[in-house]
């Protein structure tokens, strides 16, 4: 068996020091602000963006172009045989397709392109499952259908403090934006691997928290068993980091089966920041495919 490596893209919120901690290859998305583009922490930091966004810039993200998939991958080839290369979901992107495609003609048997329907910190999940399989002597063919097939088993409720991103961009369903825009409410959604979906509407950060704990909740019992131990949590934020970890001492309360260490805190990457806005904060389970 040759010699495998794990690529993904910066949908994952992995940072690029965790990328080289983890042993992995990255590929930047891009995203254009007021039409110019830029890269993920590459040219643009999260606090420029953010501060980008206060300034009501006009936000757009873009696939990685053919180009910058095929420069990577060959330079990760260089060093190893094979590569199985993780995108975002391709219900919200066509960087799957596209990736594929480019591995159908000119990578046969060298790239083997995953599409689970995983997103942000799910499919920061897939990626820490691939290592593991690859570190358990899976072949790239074993690990792309392994991902495939256990894909659907993750959810991630969240909250927004405005539909207007998600909107724009065409990541929620027309039922999703019907739910408008009023006073104080603070839409609740569901990602399972397609289409954000609504969940519940809620007046206030409080409401909406407790939306989401019921909602993760329900789901558990329904689809796991209600056993933590088969999963994976963590939480997904675009408010501060104070914020994130006030909304995780909530959560252990609600579970006390929970350990604190055990639910990771993550900052939502910039190319999925441009689509929910400021302010998100939520909590995503993934059933464990490696104990």
């Amino acid at each position: 068996m040759g010699k495998i490596a794990i690529v993904t893209d910066s949908n994952s919120g992995i940072s690029p020091e965790e990328a080289r901690g983890l042993g992995i290859y990255l590929l930047p998305m891009p995203f254009f602000v007021d039409g110019v583009m830029h890269y993920e922490e590459v040219d643009f930091t999260h606090e420029e963006f953010y501060q980008k966004l206060a300034e009501d810039a006009d936000l757009s993200t873009s696939m990685p172009s053919p180009g910058d998939v095929m420069e990577l991958w060959d330079k990760v080839l260089e060093e190893h045989d094979q590569v199985v290369h993780i995108p975002m979901s391709s219900g919200l992107s066509g960087s799957y397709e596209a990736a594929a495609g480019i591995a159908k003609s000119d990578y046969e048997g060298k790239v083997f392109v995953v599409d689970n329907k995983r997103i942000s910190v799910t499919l920061k999940q897939s990626v820490c499952e691939a290592i593991a399989l690859k570190d358990a002597g899976k072949t790239a063919q074993e690990i792309k259908e392994a991902l495939e097939v256990h894909g659907s088993e993750s959810f991630i409720y969240f909250s927004v403090d405005t539909l207007k991103y998600l909107k724009k961009g065409g990541r929620i369903s027309p039922a999703a934006a019907a739910i408008g825009t009023v006073l104080n409410l603070k839409p609740v959604l569901v990602y399972r691997g397609e289409r954000m979906e609504p969940f519940e509407k809620a007046r206030g950060s409080k409401a909406s928290k407790k939306a989401i704990l019921r909602g993760v909740e329900a789901e558990m019992k329904e689809r796991f068993g209600d056993d933590p131990d088969k999963l994976t949590f963590k939480i997904p934020y675009t408010c501060t980091h104070e914020e994130a970890e006030n909304w995780r001492e909530e959560v252990v309360a609600h579970f006390p089966q929970l350990k604190k260490e055990e639910i990771e805190l993550n900052r939502i990457s910039i190319s999925v920041a441009c689509h929910t806005g400021p302010g998100v904060i939520g909590l995503a389970c993934t059933k464990k495919l490696i104990d």
